[in-house]
């Protein structure tokens, strides 16, 4: 059993070394020494403990139900900012759906560009790297925020209209008791 995780610890060391000859991207000994070390006690633990034993999938498939569900065309839901000071929540109207965080972005926010401005690695070959991209409308959106866009439905009109939230929001497919 012994000879069998030294070949294995071994093996992977030996999988990383070739790796990280072929790495185009800055690294130090002491960073390959971690990362060494620690995908070694990785494979201990896998030995040791395995993986869990799942049978049934239950959160993926509760995932998968959230996901349809939120993808209907007619849901209407009732959106509710919560008073900061009672706790209570406001009923404040019918909206689309479950709103968009004001931090989700349309498009990738990060692209791949030829590192050759902006870096290389220790060999001097140029590294690849990740840079910020802006959504099709020209901006950078924020990695969070706790603002939400809602699609509310307007009480006049009956069509749906964006509105913008920054407190506390509770928006629910169905109304919600008043408090």
């Amino acid at each position: 059993m012994k000879m069998k995780t030294l070949l294995m610890v071994m093996t992977v060391s030996l999988s990383l070394l070739t790796l990280n000859s072929c790495k185009s991207d800055v690294t130090s000994a002491s960073d390959f020494e971690q990362a060494e070390a620690t995908e070694a006690a990785l494979v201990e633990a896998n030995r040791q403990v395995g993986m869990p034993d799942i049978k049934n999938f239950q959160q993926r498939k509760l995932m998968k139900l959230i996901f349809e569900q939120c993808d209907r065309e007619d849901l209407i839901c009732y959106a509710y900012l919560q008073n900061i000071t009672t706790g209570k929540l406001v009923f404040i109207g019918k909206c689309m759906g479950y709103g968009i965080p004001f931090s989700a972005q349309f498009t990738n926010p990060e692209k791949i560009v030829d590192g050759e401005d902006y870096t290389t690695n220790f060999s001097g070959s140029v590294a690849p790297i990740a840079v910020p991209q802006a959504d099709p409308n020209g901006l950078f959106m924020p990695t969070s925020s706790s603002a939400t866009w809602l699609l509310m439905i307007d009480p006049v009109t009956k069509k749906p209209r964006p509105v913008y939230f920054e407190p506390t929001i509770v928006v629910s497919p169905f109304e919600l008791p008043a408090s």
